[in-house]
C-alpha cells in the first residue's frame, strides 16, 4: 500500500510513529495533484510553497510533542465557501474572484489547531447552487472513476479530490445534499452533520436555515475522527448548538444486533434505476444479516419535498446574496453610470445563470402577493416534513435508502435542464428540511463502474447510531475498490 492510499488516521499514526512525515505527505500529494489536476480540476486555489511550508510546521510540532491529535500533520482541502485568512476564497463565482478574508471559519480554524495541513480550496457549483460542480466559474470538475462524468456537487472538488488521491480528506458542505450525493458519485464517504452541530461562522451562507458544514473521506473512522474535530458550540453562530456527545469515534463499534432500520417505500418508486436500487437493497441486506431489524415503511410527503426546498432556499439565497453588489468587497464591473448602473452590471457580470436563477425565483417567492402563497406554504410542509420524520424515528433507529436517483451523470446532460437536476435531490434535501444527520456510504458500482453510494439517515444529534451502522456495513463490506 503506497503512501496515497492510506485513510487519515492511518496516515497520522505513521506520521506520529516516525514511518512517514507530513512534510513526505504533502509531497505526495502535491505530485499526485501536479500529475492528475490539468484533467480533473478539483482545485481553485493551490499554493504549493504555503502547504509545504505549513507541512514543515506542523511536523515540527509533531516532533516537539506540541501536536498529538489524530489528524496531526494530515494534509486537508477546504471547499472553496469556507473563509481561510489571506487565502483567496470565490465560492467558484467571478463575484468573489479576488476576495481574501481576513479571518478563518471556525471549522476551519479547528482543523488546522489539530495539526490538519490545509492544502488548498477546491471547486464547488458557484455559491454551492446545482449538483454538478458544473456552474464553477472556474469550470467542472470531473469525476475520478470516469472523466465524461460529472463528480456530482456543490462540494464537487472536495469529493473528487479525495476519490483521486488529491487530498486525504476534505470539507464539504451540504445545504440540499451537497456532501452525501458527490459522496456517492465518487465512491467516498460524506456526511452531513445535524443541523447546528458544527458552526457556519465563516461559511458563506446559500440557505442559512439549511446549510452545514462535514467531512468527505475515504472511511467512516476519517469522518467520525473529522466530525469530533469539527463539532463545537460557538458563540459567533446564533445556531450553533451546545452538545456533550461529540465522541464520534466511540461509535465505531461493528455491531448493529437489534438495530432497527426503516426502508421507505416512496424512496424505491419511479425514476429509481435498477441498478441503484439493487445495490442499496444489498446493503440493507448485509446489515440484516449482521442482525438488524430490516422494515418496509411508508414515509409521506417525499413529492413535496423539492419544490419545498427551492422555494426556502432560492428565498434565503436571493436575501444572502444581496450583499455582493461591487460595493464593499469582491468584483465590480467597469464602465457604469450612477450606483444603480454599478450594482446591475457587477451582479449581471459577477454571477452565472443558475446563481441568477435562483435568486430571480427567491425574490419572486418573497415578493407581496406572493409571500403568503409560496414561501410561507413551504415553511407549513417542511415542518410537516419534520413530524413525517419524528414518526418514524419513534419506530426506527435508522432510515435507509438511495443517495441519488442514478449513479453520475455525463458532463453537459443536467445543465440542458435544470428541472432535471433539481430532480436529482429527491432523496437528500428532506434531511436538510428536518434538520437531521445523514451519511453516504460507497455499496457497489454500475455496470459502467460508476460508484453507487448507501443513504443512512438519523433522528436529530443522533450520529452515533449512523456512524455504527455505516462501520458495521463498512467492515462487512471490505474495501471498496
Amino acid at each position: 500500500m503506497g503512501l496515497l492510499d492510506l485513510t487519515a488516521v492511518e496516515l497520522a499514526g505513521q506520521i506520529k510513529s516516525g514511518k512517514t512525515t507530513a512534510v513526505e505527505a504533502m509531497e505526495a500529494v502535491i505530485a499526485n495533484i501536479d500529475s492528475k489536476e490539468e484533467e480533473l480540476n478539483c482545485y481553485v486555489t493551490f499554493d504549493r510553497e504555503a502547504a509545504l511550508s505549513a507541512a514543515k510546521e506542523a511536523q515540527k510540532k509533531i516532533e516537539a510533542g506540541e501536536l498529538t491529535g489524530p489528524l496531526a500533520g494530515v494534509p486537508i482541502a477546504i471547499k472553496d465557501n469556507m473563509c481561510t485568512e489571506g487565502v483567496l476564497t470565490t465560492c467558484s463565482s467571478k463575484i468573489l474572484g479576488n476576495f481574501i478574508p481576513q479571518f478563518s471559519s471556525e471549522a476551519v480554524k479547528r482543523i488546522e489547531e489539530a495539526g490538519a495541513v490545509v492544502i488548498g480550496k477546491t471547486n464547488m457549483d458557484e455559491f454551492a447552487m446545482g449538483s454538478t460542480t458544473e456552474t464553477s466559474a472556474y469550470g467542472p470538475t470531473k469525476n475520478p472513476w470516469n472523466t465524461e462524468h460529472v463528480p456530482g456537487g456543490s462540494s464537487g472538488g472536495s469529493a473528487a479530490a479525495v476519490a483521486a488521491n488529491e487530498c486525504f480528506c476534505a470539507l464539504g458542505s451540504d445545504t440540499g445534499g451537497s456532501i452525501r450525493q458527490p459522496a456517492s458519485y465518487c465512491g467516498v464517504v460524506g456526511m452531513k452533520p445535524t443541523y447546528g452541530t458544527v458552526s457556519r461562522y465563516g461559511l458563506i451562507a446559500y440557505g442559512s436555515s439549511l446549510d452545514q458544514i462535514g467531512p468527505l473521506c475515504k472511511d467512516v473512522t476519517d469522518c467520525a475522527t473529522i466530525m469530533e474535530v469539527i463539532a463545537s458550540h460557538d458563540k459567533k453562530d446564533s445556531t450553533s448548538v451546545e452538545r456533550k456527545d461529540t465522541d464520534f469515534t466511540s461509535a465505531l463499534v461493528d455491531d448493529v444486533a437489534g438495530m432497527r432500520i426503516g426502508i421507505p417505500r416512496d424512496y424505491f418508486g419511479e425514476g429509481l434505476d435498477p441498478q441503484v436500487k439493487e445495490a442499496v437493497l444489498s446493503a440493507a441486506e448485509v446489515l440484516k444479516s449482521k442482525g438488524a431489524i430490516v422494515e418496509e415503511f411508508d414515509l409521506s410527503l417525499v413529492e413535496y419535498a423539492i419544490p419545498t426546498y427551492y422555494t426556502i432556499a432560492a428565498a434565503e439565497a436571493s436575501s444572502n446574496l444581496e450583499r455582493f453588489d461591487g460595493v464593499k468587497y469582491g468584483f465590480r464591473a467597469k464602465d457604469y453610470d450612477g450606483l444603480h448602473s454599478m450594482y446591475k452590471k457587477t451582479r449581471s457580470e459577477g454571477f452565472g445563470p443558475e446563481v441568477k436563477r435562483r435568486i430571480m425565483l427567491g425574490s419572486f417567492v418573497l415578493s407581496s402577493g406572493y409571500y403568503d402563497a409560496y414561501y410561507l406554504k413551504a415553511l407549513r410542509v417542511k415542518a410537516m416534513i419534520k413530524k413525517a420524520f419524528d414518526e418514524a424515528f419513534a419506530k426506527y433507529d435508522v432510515i435507509l435508502g438511495p443517495v441519488a436517483p442514478t449513479t453520475a451523470p455525463k458532463l453537459g446532460s443536467s445543465l440542458a435542464d435544470p428541472i432535471k437536476m433539481y430532480l436529482g435531490d429527491i432523496y437528500t434535501i428532506s434531511v436538510n428540511l428536518a434538520g437531521l444527520p445523514g451519511i453516504s456510504v460507497p455499496c457497489g458500482k454500475d455496470d459502467n463502474g460508476l460508484p453507487i453510494g448507501v443513504q443512512l439517515i438519523g433522528d436529530c444529534f443522533n450520529e452515533k447510531k449512523l456512524i455504527q451502522t455505516a462501520y458495521a456495513y463498512e467492515q462487512a463490506r471490505g474495501k471498496f475498490e
